[in-house]
């Protein structure tokens, strides 16, 4: 009888993290079956003629290395030329970006010496924003061709205040664990925000491309971790959606190693600690609904409940199996041995990931234990304030 609290413990803190990354999305398949059976899927409004106004913004420090590549990228858009200014903000900037801007007549470039971060660039930056629609994009991706046309036609709708665009991380044969598991990652959370889309709205935009109306942007703090999740959410409180077109994309290489890959998880963790306090009001789904629901459900569990479960469903299996006979076959020691196959296969994805050998079963294991492990170290730095909201840029491959 001593066991069945434990019991009952242990399988809410599977049921938590079964939820938060594969729960989340079955039971989104199903409402979305179900929803599609009584109305019929949603068809968008499309007018091949609306073709407002749009500012493509780059908040770019010391991107050198990226600026002909994003300025040629950026005149290959299939938009009308006269429709579409450039907006670069580069303060900070010491490796000659904005000198190198200033040779293209057709981009706005306003810099200043001091540093403010991205999203103390963003702030100072929609000041010069003189149309009704911006799109933000980071100066080291790429964006598909199609990329503007899709996302303002979004817009058509009234209600959509966001739009989210794609990230696509360009792997190749060589890929590492970073790249592996970066890039299923992506591929099943573009997944989960088309079917969020579909049901109302997705959960906050990817920087690497989203747009908003441009009167619905009100100033972040300056302290803000991840600038396009809060922006994107503050909107969505107002009462607009998040949409989310998978063919407006910006492409980018994954992080080198998982090295790498850890500086940008524990920075979006501690980014994810804060949006939670900051956005306190969205736990709330008697006021806010489904929005909530998607809220809470893909993000705050991430974030919060599901690694904070994992060490403790370890623990709790194997008291349970040594309960029952660890060497026994029974339900709970075959648990806690497969819970062991997976955390060798994550040590083991570490070991070759140094060894440079690829065996990508062992990066996956490996990248979802570094992702949960990233939100302790995240949390440590958000309570310590330590976390400088200028980017350590992540090394990419």
């Amino acid at each position: 009888m001593q066991m069945i609290p434990i019991k009952i413990i242990f399988w809410i803190l599977v049921f938590i993290v079964f939820y938060s990354y594969l729960g989340y999305g079955i039971l989104l398949f199903v409402i979305i079956r179900i929803k599609r059976l009584i109305g019929g899927k949603t068809k968008s409004v499309s007018e091949p003629l609306f073709e407002p106004e749009v500012t493509l913004f780059v908040a770019a420090y010391n991107e050198k290395d990226f600026v002909k590549a994003k300025v040629q990228n950026s005149k290959e858009l299939d938009y009308p030329k006269e429709k579409m200014q450039q907006l670069w903000i580069t303060d900070g900037s010491t490796d000659g970006t904005p000198e190198m801007l200033a040779i293209y007549p057709e981009i706005q470039v306003y810099h200043k010496s001091e540093r403010g971060g991205k999203i103390g660039a963003m702030n100072r930056g929609m000041q010069f924003v003189k149309t009704p629609i911006v799109i933000f994009s980071d100066g080291n991706t790429m964006l598909g061709k199609d990329s503007v046309r899709e996302i303002v036609k979004l817009f058509q709708n009234p209600m959509t205040g966001c739009v989210s665009g794609e990230k696509r991380i360009l792997t190749d044969e060589k890929e590492t664990a970073a790249g592996a598991g970066e890039g299923i990652y992506w591929k099943y959370e573009s997944l989960l925000k088309k079917w969020d889309a579909e049901l109302f709205s997705v959960v906050g935009a990817a920087g690497e491309l989203f747009a908003i109306r441009t009167e619905l942007y009100q100033e972040v703090e300056p302290d803000t971790l991840l600038d396009d999740f809060i922006i994107s959410l503050r909107i969505a409180k107002k009462g607009y959606t998040i949409q989310y077109n998978p063919n407006a994309y910006a492409i980018e290489t994954a992080s080198v190693n998982v090295k790498e890959e850890l500086k940008r998880k524990i920075r979006i963790a501690a980014g994810g600690i804060q949006s939670i306090v900051r956005l306190k009001e969205l736990l709330n789904p008697f006021r806010y609904g489904v929005l909530s629901f998607q809220y809470i459900s893909h993000r705050v569990l991430r974030w919060s409940l599901a690694p904070v479960s994992l060490p403790f469903i370890f623990i709790i299996n194997l008291i349970m199996a040594i309960n029952k006979g660890i060497f026994s076959l029974n339900l709970y020691s075959i648990l806690f041995d497969l819970q062991v196959l997976f955390y060798i296969m994550a040590l083991g994805g570490w070991y070759f990931e140094n060894q440079k050998i690829k065996i990508k079963i062992f990066f996956i294991p490996y990248y979802f234990f570094i992702m949960n492990f990233a939100v302790y170290l995240g949390f440590i730095r958000y309570l310590k304030g330590s976390q400088s909201v200028n980017w350590e840029r992540a090394k990419r491959a």
